[in-house]
């Protein structure tokens, strides 16, 4: 299994236990994570969100320099 299936196992086992206060304190502290990840991006310029997206597309389709290649040449 999976580190994250087992994590989300755990919470609801958890999860079960809580009542309607404090399942919302926990669904707020979630709320407040994802919030922050996306507000992270926000404050990124879209020059660098450009070259993040073309980064991450070359990556996926395997269009990268090992980093032992990289290392010989800048040694």
């Amino acid at each position: 299994m999976g580190a994250a299936k087992a994590m989300d196992k755990e919470m609801g086992q958890y999860w079960e236990h809580l009542n309607a206060h404090q399942k919302e304190v926990v669904l707020s502290v979630v709320k407040t994570f994802a919030h922050e990840e996306n507000e992270w991006w926000d404050t990124v310029e879209n020059a660098a969100k450009d070259s993040i997206e073309r980064g991450l597309k070359q990556a996926k389709s395997g269009d990268v320099i090992p980093h032992e290649e990289v290392m010989k040449k800048y040694k």
